[in-house]
């Protein structure tokens, strides 16, 4: 089986996101670079259809010359080769980055293609659906559990939705993008780390893919989210007296009683 799991490189979660100068971009100076959680789950998944079905995986993302860190670290997991589409920045409108995916894509033999179901940096969970499009595919979205048949012919995908659960049947190849509870993504190991120095790694040239870089989204303005106001401690020498100064806060201050 021929794999694809795509990937974003995102800040960490734990970095401070600072506005650039110009109020339309990040600070990028002091960010820790990591690969995107949601999109860790594809690379998860298409490693344990590899150790059922045997097959290949390979890990694709777009972006500049740090995006290979990323790429490594699923080739270490234990992915077999990895696509680099260079570009100068990651932050390209969705439109454009599926194209590139799409374009990279079509030139290599593929069975199921995994994606992250959003990106945790910008939130807007279109590159999924839009790559499926160019890609003529069947895509469910949100797959929690995945169930190929033995036969490789069709797959069972179970989506969660209000408390409930879907489940879809679909032919191979199809696109599914992933999110947390479909698995738990493993660590690269340090053999894995060693072994993925030497793993290839295909680089492509957007012009070259025949895709214009050229973004169908401006940024007009970045704004940080207002501060919010300190906290308070109700002091009080019994339970009964802070929950009177309590009720008082909330009905003459919050005024929400």
């Amino acid at each position: 089986m021929e794999i694809i799991a795509c990937l974003k490189q995102v800040p960490d979660t734990e970095t401070q996101i600072k506005i650039a100068g110009d109020g339309k971009s990040v600070d990028t100076g002091d960010i820790k670079w990591i690969m995107n959680p949601y999109c860790e789950f594809g690379v998860e998944e298409a490693l344990r259809l590899k150790e059922k079905f045997g097959g290949t995986v390979t890990v694709v993302s777009v972006g500049p010359a740090r995006v290979v860190e990323s790429l490594r670290t699923a080739l270490a997991m234990g992915a077999d080769k990895a696509i680099h589409i260079e570009s100068a920045t990651t932050e390209l409108s969705p439109l454009t980055t599926a194209k590139l995916l799409a374009a990279a894509i079509k030139e290599v033999p593929f069975d199921v293609v995994f994606c992250g179901q959003r990106a945790v940096d910008n939130d807007q969970a279109q590159v999924g659906p839009a790559l499926a499009e160019l890609l003529d595919l069947p895509h469910v979205a949100l797959g929690i559990k995945l169930e190929v048949a033995d036969d490789k012919a069709k797959a069972l995908i179970h989506r969660p939705v209000e408390g409930q659960t879907i489940v879809y049947e679909t032919p191979l190849p199809f696109l599914m993008t992933t999110q947390k509870g479909l698995n738990e993504p493993r660590y690269a190991s340090l053999p894995g780390i060693m072994k993925a120095k030497k793993k290839p790694m295909d680089k492509k040239d957007a012009a070259a893919l025949g895709v214009s870089l050229e973004s169908t989204i401006e940024v007009l303005k970045l704004t940080p989210p207002p501060q919010r106001a300190p906290g308070k401690i109700v002091d009080g020498e019994t339970v009964e007296e802070k929950v009177v100064k309590l009720v008082k806060l909330l009905h003459e201050e919050a005024k929400v009683v």
